[in-house]
Parts: C-alpha cells; structure tokens; sequence
C-alpha cells in the first residue's frame, strides 16, 4: 500500500491545487498524518477500498478508520453523515442498480473533515450531495465515479456549509453508451471558500455528459470552478458540455470558472462556457417595491439562480430536497 509520505506534495501549477494549494487544505502541518475521529454514517455495511497514489485521496485513506458500503438495487434511501472532533474522516463505496436513487447530508462541527466516495453504477443512478457542516468547518471531499455500459449518472451538489470547502470529482464513462449529467451549486457568504474540481473522461465512444455549475457569492467570499473534459481517442460519437455561471452580490466577492476541453477524437460534440455577472440592481429594486426587504430580495434571486443549476435533473424528490436545504440556509443568513 502507498503511504502519503511517499507522495510529493502537488505544486500550485499543477491544474487541480492552483486555486486550493494542498496545505491550506490540510488540517495540520503537510508532514502529519493525525488521529482522526471516525466519521458517523447512518446507515452501511464495514467493507474496505484500495488506497490510491493521488495526494488527498491516499490522506483520507491513511487517517480513515471506517469505510463503509452502501448497496442499492432498484431503491432510494438516505445517508446522514456526521462529523465531530478536531479531525474527522471515512470513505464510503457506493455500488448502484437498476434503478435507485441516495440523499447524502454532511453535517456537524467537525474543525477539519475528510470524506472519499467510489461510486459503481450500472443502471440509473441519482444523487445528490449536501455539504450541511458549521460556518467554521474545513472539507476535503474526494469522489470517483464509474459509469458503466449504457448506464447513466445523475448528479447534483448543494454546497453552502462550512468555511474552507474543496471538492475534487471526476467521473469515467468507461464504457459505450454511459452519459453523466450533473449540476452543482454553491452559495458563498461571509469569507466563505469553496473549490469544485470536476473531471469528466469520456473512454469509449456514444458517450454523453453534461455539466452545470452555478456561483453565488456575497460579502468577500470566494468560489472557484475548474473542469476538465477529456474525450480519448477513437471515443467518437461522444457528445459533451460544460458551463459554469458566476452570480457576484458584493463588490468584494471574487469567482473563477476555468472550464478546459481535451478531444482527441474527431467526430465529437464538444461545447464550454464560463460567465461572471453582478446581481441586477433594477431586479432588488422592483422586488423591494413589492414588500421584501433587501435581503429577501436578494435571497430570492440567488434560490432561483441556484436552482438553476439542476433544471435538467429530472429526480423530482431529490430537486425538492435541494430546494428545501437551500430555502433553510437562506432562511438563515436573512435573520443573522
């Protein structure tokens, strides 16, 4: 098994630590590899998964002492994950078929939080992924995804807890006929930082992908969107988007989008695009002349704007709970 001291720490010039340099997001000094407080899944099974040779993958495995699996055949259900203590890890596999669906809510006080997910899914797919974790929290969340022959991914990503949030996703539609559609959202407030790193591979031909990610930021928080969409060789008849959209509140927010194509194959649908734009004045403005406050007009600008990001979701009960996770932090941020 690789063990972390053996791997070089990343540089900023490497693609997915430019904006989120590996020791900021560490939770001690790069050298350390702490005790971990075991992290609480409400439901699943002890198993085990391989470590890995990239740098936050292998860290979460080497301070995890739990791992769980979560099975679903033709299904939907739940998963609470809570965090507490100073540092706190797991990982998780996830094995889909048929037909099924998972909510999965990260909540607690964890000071520092690291979570690994390995999904399998043959079939259909939906998932949504809550980051729920207190204003001061630290996350580092790793996923990697496997789509199968004519099997499909349905993503989406609520991420409003938290202080210091880094993501890093990448899904392999490793055979023919496997698609992926996904959608993230992120509301920054405060001097909230949130990193989402996303990288689709298209590995075999008649594969599809599609992804939105949408920003709102206020005060001087910051959010970040990188992407890299990879269409290998011979992957011909791939069909794949990207685009990311950046709502600016506040004059001292900041927001990045760099979303990045690789194709290398010839008779291919390729497409990416990238906008920043500040809140519509004139929108607050007729808003409050309707009774709302600042606030609510405002709040009610960015539901809708985030919102966005999982039209094509076609998991109604997932979109809903979306809707009301985002309604309650919003909710929340309005009274203070």
């Amino acid at each position: 098994m690789i063990q972390y001291h053996e791997i070089a720490i990343p540089p900023r010039s490497e693609h997915l630590w430019r904006y989120t340099p590996w020791h900021r997001i560490h939770p001690t000094k790069v050298e350390e590899i702490p005790t971990s407080v075991p992290m609480n899944f409400s439901i699943g099974i002890d198993h085990e998964i391989e470590s890995s040779e990239e740098i936050a993958r292998n860290f979460i495995h080497n301070t995890s002492s739990v791992c769980k699996l979560v099975e679903l055949d033709n299904e939907s259900t739940e998963l609470e994950i809570r965090c507490s203590g100073h540092v706190c890890s797991g990982e998780l596999k996830i094995v889909s078929k048929g037909n099924s669906s998972l909510i999965i809510r990260i909540s607690g006080e964890a000071g520092w939080s690291g979570l690994r997910i390995f999904g399998s899914i043959t079939g259909t797919f939906s998932v949504a992924i809550i980051n729920d974790l207190a204003t001061d929290s630290h996350l580092l969340k790793c996923e990697d995804w496997l789509v199968d022959r004519d099997s499909e991914l349905e993503y989406a990503g609520m991420s409003s807890g938290g202080f210091l949030n880094k993501s890093d996703i990448r899904i392999n539609l490793n055979k023919q006929g496997a698609s992926f559609r996904g959608g993230l959202a992120s509301n920054g407030h405060g001097s909230r930082h949130d990193d989402n790193h996303v990288e689709i591979s298209h590995d075999f031909s008649n594969t599809t992908s599609s992804l939105v990610i949408h920003s709102a930021c206020d005060d001087s928080s910051h959010s970040v969107g990188t992407g890299l969409l990879t269409i290998v060789e011979d992957a011909n008849g791939s069909d794949a988007g990207q685009v990311f959209r950046n709502l600016l509140l506040s004059e001292k927010s900041r927001a990045e989008s760099i979303p990045e194509l690789e194709v290398l194959a010839d008779d291919v649908k390729a497409a990416h695009g990238a906008a920043s734009a500040p809140v519509d004045v004139d929108q607050i403005h007729y808003l409050q002349s309707r009774g709302l406050s600042e606030g609510e007009a405002s709040a009610l600008i960015v539901e809708g704007f985030l919102m966005d990001a999982f039209k094509d979701i076609k998991n109604e009960d997932i979109v809903s709970v979306l809707r009301t996770r985002l309604l309650v932090h919003l909710e929340c941020l309005i009274r203070g």
